[in-house]
């Protein structure tokens, strides 16, 4: 699921079955940037309860601007929002993804570290390794 909407604070966004709370925009200054918070709560199905903060950050020494997603892992789903352009109204546009089983992801990589230490057990099937002597006289009698 995707959501791409202007909100307001106050604004409520559901998503999936969650339920996105706009509670406004909070400005911050780092060591070497500035940003501006966007502070989100949100319920979800079961009726649990967790804050997600995304940010646009600006770096003034190259004006170099960049979008700071807030993520939650919930079981094998993730909940992702992002902040767009701040718009003359003073909302804020708000980009909201439901990912389900997209940890799942990471499952594939496990069966291929399996796969691979499957392949290496089997000495016969390495490449390079040493014939026998009886595989090598073998050969030597065909060949010869």
């Amino acid at each position: 699921d995707e959501v791409v909407t202007e909100v307001s604070p106050g604004d409520t966004v559901s998503i999936a079955g969650y339920e996105l709370q706009f509670n406004g925009l909070t400005p911050v200054t780092g060591p070497n940037y500035r940003e501006t918070v966007g502070r989100f709560s949100v319920t979800g199905p079961g009726g649990s309860q967790f804050e997600l903060a995304p940010a646009k950050r600006v770096y003034p020494a190259r004006n170099t601007p960049t979008t700071e997603a807030a993520i939650e892992t919930i079981g094998f789903s993730q909940l992702y929002i992002s902040l767009g352009d701040l718009q003359e109204s003073g909302s804020i546009v708000l980009r909201a993804w439901w990912k389900p089983f997209v940890t799942l992801i990471w499952l594939g990589t496990v069966f291929m570290v399996i796969g691979g230490g499957i392949s290496l057990s089997d000495r016969r099937l390495r490449v390079g390794v040493a014939q026998t002597s009886k595989a090598r006289r073998e050969a030597q009698h065909a060949a010869g």
